[in-house]
């Protein structure tokens, strides 16, 4: 991971839009990688999602609701797992 050891000496902001750990956050570095350091792993309601990525918590929760659809259709155990409080 090159590019984020170079993102996080230099503070600037990746630019690399086809890069697959790209996403619009500029707090973030515009990687994913710095995102989940800078939050500490840790879960993350859908209003600081929102917030973070400056959409709506309405659009985030549309998001999400379709994502989980497509993971209790295509693999339901894991769908289950998500459901689970308890990790």
């Amino acid at each position: 991971m090159k590019c984020i050891t170079d993102l996080r000496k230099t503070k600037k902001k990746c630019e690399n839009k086809e890069c697959r750990h790209w996403i619009n956050c500029g707090g973030d570095l515009n990687c994913v990688l710095e995102a989940v350091k800078n939050n500490s792993c840790s879960g993350m309601t859908l209003r600081e999602v929102a917030k973070r990525l400056g959409l709506s918590f309405v659009r985030i929760k549309q998001i999400e609701s379709i994502a989980l659809k497509k993971i209790r259709q295509s693999e339901p155990e894991l769908f289950e797992y998500l459901l689970k409080d308890d990790f």
